[in-house]
Parts: structure tokens; C-alpha cells; sequence
């Protein structure tokens, strides 16, 4: 692929202390802009269908003195915003003011989109006419609100292969916690034989969508038959699968759904708890605070019920109505996506199954249907080091490490490795070129000599790049 680079230079205005108006000092900061001339052009990408985010021009710097367009494969982490998230942001923002109570102008508007954005979200999960849409600042505070609503002596089943978050929301309850299955019907066989050894009144059982580490999806819905044949009640830890499957809480069985806004290409700090809301109505506000009050007298608190009692002080409107332009984009666009995806998906995955020395991972086995994600390692490479090389060698960015579910990687992987995880930033050639690039790792090494620094991790010396860039402000 052949590349340009271009340096341009853009005026860093501070203004006068003094009038707060006037620009006095003017300082060149220098910027790197690329338009490669091997991308795919957004014209072409519209065509199909296929929604268009930030990133999609991005270029960055290499060690090589050139500039390429940015190769995402970090979506399991954050996905970056949709460009009709980025239009719904600016437009709030023009009228953005007070939620609930106002009589002014802005602030009706801007509670009209809020409440709009509540029944968005709550249809692209599926969610039922009684279902309550929380507002929350990701997956992790979804759980833990549901945590905080579970009846007292409520015993929880989680799988030791789940996210941190759905394992370690449940503090102070009784955990059940279930073994890394080997397959899709040992993950039955064991929620079957705890569920039928509990002696507790009230169950719930926490359901892994999609697999944060290897990508593939859960067999939710056999899983929540289960556990609804016991008296057991769901929850779906969707933040991996929304952004790529459909979700429909019906059709799935479940009884609360749990996403964020980062995950599903809308900006950080808001997320999502869908469901029953009797819990919720019975349990202690999770944010006791304005908002949900109904009442307060002088001996007495009266709280409000549905979503209000757990959205206490002024909520992230701007996030939950970014949050709900990026489920309405996803659902008109899901069955391009999922093309789109599943293509990329099956070359990436083949192209690095193909390079001696790179192992890929699974746990529940390889014919399991996935989200985009090939996880893998490299024979004789730290996977820091693959992670790092492929970042300032190739302007590749990949995710390595443990992803917050220590038990699982330390059982199957054997320690860290790397995650390439597919969204859609990524293009055909992105995959060619991480294809690539792995290949040469193997073949030939880094091009130049990484030292590794406790607490840093790696870096090159010869690193020839001013990677420092002005403040956003």
C-alpha cells in the first residue's frame, strides 16, 4: 500500500486574559493528515451499506517516517463514534439544557430527546412494554445497579470465563461461580447441575453475549432456558454482542440486558440496564439523590419508581442520546454490518491460522459463530511486544494482555496474548496488512531493537517519531 505524508501546520490561538476575546498569541502546531490512496473511499463504503466513523480517515505515524491510514482492530475495547453519532452529538449540543422539570425552551427539547432516546435503546435490545431502560455510565454500573436491586440471600451463578465486571459486581451476595467450560454443552451441563443443587429462593444467573477474549457468542437463549426451568432469573452481559448480533430480550429469554455506549461506536459514559423492573422498583435508589425523589418530608423519604429512582442527580443526556443514534444506525444497517464483519472475519482468522508459530484461541471451539474477534499468540513473542511492534511498525492497533478476565486467559491461553477484534473502522486491506505484518514479525523480527521497562512496557529507542500532539483545547 502505497502512502502519503503530509504535514500540515494549524494555529494554537490562546486568547486575552484580559477581554477573553482577543487572540494574542499565535503558536504553529504541527498535525499529521493523511488521505492514503489505497483506502476504500467512503462513497464506496456508504454504497454498501456500511455506516462511517471517525476513524475512517485517520492517519498515523510510523517508525518508517510515513503515515497510514489508522488499522482498527481494537473495537472489544472501544469502538469509535459513528459519524451520525458525532452529527446527533452536535446538534444536542446547540440546545443542550436542564432534563426533567424545565419549562424553558432547551430544557423540554433536550428532555423530549432524552426520554426518545430511553425507548431507542430499549428497542434495539427488544426490550417488552413493562421493560424499564436505565441510564448508567457503562456495562460494569448496569451490573452493579442490578446488584444493588437484588432481594436479599439472592445467590448468583457466573461463569470464571466472564468479564471482571460480570463477575465482581455481585459483592456482598452469595456467588456460585462456575468453571470455564470446554464446550457449548459443558456450559449447560454445568449451570444445569448448580442450578439443580441450589436451595435458594431467589437465582440469578449472569450470561455471557459474546466472549470478551475469544469472541464467541454464548448459547444465550438454551442458557436462559435453563435457568428459567429452575426459577433462576438472567441477565445478558450484551457489551460484546450488541455492537455486532442482534439482541431481542424476548427471543432470548432473559430478564435484563446490560450494554455500553463505547462498545456500540457512541461516546464513553453511558451505557445501559434493560428489563424487569419489580426489583428495581422494590430495592434502595442506586443514586439517592434529585431526581429520584418523589417526596421529602422531614421524618420521610418517598422515591420515585421506575428508571428515575436509579438516575439521581442530572444525567448524561448528550450520552444517552449519542447512545441511542447508535443503536437506531446499527439496526437499519445490521444485515451490511454483519456481512461486512463475517468477510473480514473469516480472511483475518484464516490468513493468520496459515503463519507457523501463531496459535489461535477458543473455548467453546472454533465452529461457535463470532463477533470478529481472532485472538491469538506468537511463539517466541511476548504478546506486548507483538502488540507494540504492530502499532509503530505498521499503524496497527491490537489489544494485548489478560482483557480483565484473568482466570480465563491464565486457564486457556496460559498467560496474555493478543486480540485483534474487528469493527467498523476495519477495512479488507487492514486485514491484508495485519496479515502482513505478523507474517514478517515471525519471519523476520522487528525492524528495529525494543527494550522492555518495567511499568512501561515496551518502546524503541531509535524511535525517530514526535509522537506529542497539542491539547484538544
Amino acid at each position: 500500500m502505497s502512502v502519503v505524508t503530509v504535514v500540515t501546520e494549524v494555529t494554537e490561538v490562546t486568547r486575552s486574559t484580559e477581554t477573553g476575546l482577543d487572540p494574542v498569541v499565535e503558536t504553529p502546531a504541527r498535525r499529521l493528515h493523511l488521505v492514503p490512496d489505497a483506502c476504500t473511499p467512503p462513497t464506496a463504503l456508504q454504497h454498501k451499506g456500511i455506516p462511517l466513523t471517525a476513524h475512517h480517515e485517520l492517519g498515523v505515524p510510523t517508525v518508517h517516517r510515513t503515515v497510514v491510514d489508522f488499522a482498527n482492530f481494537d473495537h472489544g475495547a472501544t469502538s469509535p463514534a459513528l459519524r451520525t453519532v458525532e452529527q446527533t452529538v452536535a446538534a444536542v449540543q446547540r440546545v443542550s439544557g436542564s432534563v426533567h422539570r424545565g419549562a424553558g425552551h432547551t430544557s423540554r427539547q433536550t428532555t423530549q430527546w432524552f426520554e426518545a432516546a430511553r425507548k431507542e435503546v430499549g428497542a434495539f435490545v427488544g426490550a417488552r412494554e413493562d421493560d424499564y431502560v436505565v441510564f448508567t455510565r457503562n456495562t460494569t454500573d448496569a451490573l452493579r445497579l442490578l446488584a444493588n436491586a437484588l432481594p436479599r440471600r439472592t445467590q448468583v451463578f457466573t461463569w470464571d470465563s466472564a468479564h471482571h465486571a460480570a463477575q465482581f459486581a455481585w459483592a456482598g451476595r452469595s456467588i456460585h461461580r462456575l468453571p470455564i467450560p470446554a464446550s457449548t454443552q459443558d456450559a449447560l451441563d454445568l449451570l444445569t447441575q448448580a442450578l439443580e443443587s441450589s436451595t435458594a429462593e431467589s437465582k440469578l444467573v449472569v450470561i455471557t453475549g459474546a466472549c470478551n477474549v475469544t469472541g464467541e457468542v454464548w448459547p444465550v437463549a438454551e442458557l436462559a432456558a435453563i435457568a428459567t426451568e429452575f426459577g433462576a432469573r438472567t441477565v445478558l452481559d450484551a457489551a460484546h454482542l450488541a455492537p455486532h448480533h442482534p439482541v431481542d430480550i424476548d427471543e432470548l429469554g432473559v430478564d435484563y440486558v446490560a450494554l455500553s455506549g463505547h462498545k456500540t461506536y457512541a461516546p464513553y459514559g453511558a451505557g445501559a440496564l434493560v428489563g424487569r423492573g419489580d426489583w428495581l422498583d422494590e430495592a434502595n435508589p442506586y443514586l439517592p439523590a434529585g431526581g429520584a425523589t418523589r417526596a421529602v418530608g422531614t421524618r420521610a423519604v418517598e422515591w420515585n419508581v421506575g428508571p428515575a429512582r436509579h438516575e439521581g442527580g442530572t444525567p448524561n443526556a448528550v450520552g444517552a442520546i449519542a447512545l441511542a443514534s447508535a443503536c437506531s444506525t446499527l439496526r437499519k444497517h445490521h444485515d451490511a454490518i454483519a456481512a461486512h464483519e463475517a468477510v473480514l472475519h473469516e480472511r483475518l482468522r484464516g490468513g493468520l491460522a496459515a503463519i507457523p508459530g501463531v496459535r489461535l484461541v477458543s473455548v467453546l471451539g472454533p465452529e461457535r459463530p463470532n463477533v470478529g474477534v481472532v485472538t491469538f499468540t506468537v511463539d517466541g513473542f511476548d504478546c506486548s511486544l507483538v502488540s507494540q511492534v504492530l502499532s509503530d511498525e505498521h499503524g496497527i492497533a491490537v489489544r494485548d494482555g489478560k482483557f480483565c478476565a484473568h482466570r480465563l486467559c491464565d486457564q486457556v491461553v496460559g498467560g496474555c496474548a493478543v486480540r485483534a477484534s474487528i469493527g467498523l473502522a476495519t477495512q479488507p486491506h487492514h486485514v491484508e496488512r495485519l496479515i502482513d505484518a505478523v507474517r514478517r514479525l515471525v519471519e523476520q523480527g522487528p525492524t528495529l531493537e525494543y527494550v522492555h521497562t518495567p511499568g512501561e512496557g515496551w518502546s524503541a529507542p531509535s524511535d525517530p517519531r514526535d509522537l506529542a500532539e497539542p491539547l484538544p483545547w
